[in-house]
């Protein structure tokens, strides 16, 4: 009966199908990762940072906990905001999130 059964044989193993692509698609995902997400965070950073170099008196300003002011001192590390006649307060250089068109303060 074993004359019907052909002998299996071990085959060589070939290479994996598309061991070489693996080289090609992680650059190309490091570089879309890179402009997508890195880059523009960076270039916010850098506008955030040049515009908190350049505070001075008078500005008006929203503060990232959505405080309206006009800006009365600018000092290293704090500003004082007027945000009502006659009620000022220090915050942090650093939590001034965008300036505002003179004259909003009036409006709003």
């Amino acid at each position: 009966m074993s004359f019907l059964i052909s002998p299996a044989y071990a085959q060589t193993a070939g290479a994996a199908p598309g061991a070489g692509l693996n080289w090609v698609i992680l650059p190309v995902f490091i570089a879309i990762f890179y402009f997508l997400l890195i880059r523009p965070q960076q270039k916010r950073q850098k506008d955030q940072q040049a515009m908190l170099s350049k505070l001075a008196s008078g500005d008006e300003v929203v503060t990232s906990g959505g405080l309206l002011g006009r800006i009365t001192e600018v000092g290293d590390t704090f500003v004082t905001l007027e945000v009502a006649e006659g009620v000022r307060i220090k915050v942090q250089r650093t939590q001034i999130s965008q300036l505002v068109p003179k004259g909003t303060l009036k409006s709003a």
